[in-house]
């Protein structure tokens, strides 16, 4: 008895160091980026339901030099797009819009060109809708400068430029093209249909249910952003606050504010099907096809938001849908003047991983797929993380352990066995460990066995 309390006395040290060594190599990866007095950003890592590593980088803005920290507001920049499409989705649920409504059944006097374009194009970027950036640099060349970042396109200006238009870049559903303009249509056609302004929308049946207390659409003069973190941009004498432009004030292709606490919220509600059940989320998360049954590409022309000219793309209802490295997973970027962001939710291993940063030389998206590298190098080797016991130890099996290998359950609600190979240089064994429903990560597990039993 003496002898098994100690070893699960071991077990428990192990792992507590473990953890430590575990937010160690995140935090290495994010440390050297930014220091105490320069903006920064927020980390976010999640496992298995529950928060992995949480951390706040850098400063909010110059003048305050308020730390950056898991409440600290972010514009989401296209971010915000997930949440778009949830609010059309509810819509959908609630019986008052479907996939197949067309853009001029719902705006009449929008033009012929919008009589094929659906619901569904729009929320899959197949619509064809004309860029209203470039409707924007046309309408001032051809009548002297309009906006600026103290003069902000609106909402409302948008439509009217894209009524003012003939013709869209395509036939809808012949070809794909990341669409700003698709989803500040899909926020007018949410304020329309709902008979509220979509920021009280969003609010009133995603972020208040969900007690998401601090995110919302930001609008200039109406509402105020709490702990709020100002976009930056490095010039060659430092950094300098550059927090908004003429495009900051559209709202369903980027308007939306959030921070770490309330993110962890959200992730959590799309594992738990929330807001809608999970057939109902199936079309979100079914890469578009165009109409010929094929699969759209990025356009071929770099530029913009063209993130892969010319190659494949995946996309459902306000995510990206590629795979990384075999790992299925559902994530979106977001970059606007100031600001640039991620989530990235690796669905089959339920790993979320989001970064908001309050500056543009730093790419999150990079940066997650490292942190998704690191998880995965430990989950190669053993799947999950706490255990109550090593059934028949062998202190003496486990020396100079160069690889583990096993499988597990990791949704189990219930402990389960789980049996195991280890090799070193001269031996080869099996043996079994009884897990714990709900585990975290199999890294605690293999540092433990690499280090605490040698």
């Amino acid at each position: 008895m003496t002898r098994r309390f100690a070893f699960l006395l071991l077990i428990v040290a192990a792992s507590l160091s473990t953890a430590q060594s575990v937010s160690s190599r995140f935090d290495s990866l994010f440390s050297p980026i930014a220091d105490p007095k320069s903006p920064g950003m927020a980390v976010l890592i999640r496992s298995q339901g529950r928060t992995l590593f949480q951390r706040g980088y850098g400063i909010r803005d110059l003048r305050t030099s308020a730390k950056i920290d898991e409440q600290t507001d972010f514009r989401l920049a296209s971010f915000t797009k997930q949440f778009t499409a949830m609010a059309t989705m509810l819509l959908i649920h609630d019986g008052k819009l479907q996939y197949d409504s067309k853009l001029t059944g719902i705006f009449p006097d929008f033009p012929a060109y919008g009589r094929a374009i659906t619901v569904r194009h729009l929320l899959t970027h197949t619509g064809g809708l004309p860029d209203y950036e470039d409707l924007m640099d046309a309408a001032e060349k051809a009548h002297g400068p309009t906006w600026s970042p103290t003069h902000q396109i609106q909402d409302r200006e948008v439509m009217d430029l894209l009524k003012q238009q003939t013709a869209g870049k395509f036939a809808p559903g012949t070809a794909w093209s990341y669409s700003n303009s698709g989803y500040v249509v899909l926020g007018l056609i949410i304020a329309k249909i709902s008979g509220e302004p979509l920021g009280q929308f969003l609010a009133a049946r995603i972020f208040t249910p969900l007690h998401m207390t601090g995110t919302l659409a930001y609008v200039n003069g109406e509402n105020t952003v709490p702990n709020r973190a100002y976009g930056h941009t490095r010039r060659p004498a430092g950094f300098v606050e550059t927090d908004q432009s003429s495009t900051s004030a559209t709202l369903g292709d980027g308007g939306i504010y959030s921070n770490l606490e309330d993110l962890a919220k959200w992730d959590e509600s799309l594992q738990n099907h929330a807001l809608l059940t999970s057939e109902e989320m199936r079309p979100a998360l079914t890469p578009v096809k165009l109409a010929n049954g094929a699969q759209p590409v990025w356009p071929v022309a770099p530029g913009g938001d063209n993130l892969s000219p010319g190659n494949p793309v995946s996309y459902g209802f306000g995510w990206f849908l590629d795979p990384y490295k075999s790992r299925a997973r559902m994530w979106h970027f977001g970059s606007t003047t100031g600001f640039s962001t991620v989530i990235d939710r690796f669905t089959s291993d339920r790993l979320t991983i989001i970064i908001l940063c309050n500056r543009t030389d730093v790419d999150p998206a990079t940066l997650a797929l490292q942190v998704a590298d690191v998880v995965s190098v430990g989950r190669a080797i053993l799947p999950a993380a706490g255990f109550s016991r090593l059934l028949k130890p062998r202190r003496h099996f486990f020396a100079g352990v160069i690889s583990v290998t096993g499988t597990l359950a990791t949704n189990s609600s219930r402990w389960q066995p789980c049996a195991f190979s280890a090799s070193s240089a001269l031996h080869h064994r099996k043996a079994q460990v009884l897990l714990p429903p709900h585990s975290l990560s199999w890294l605690f597990f293999v540092d433990f066995l690499r280090a605490s039993l040698r």
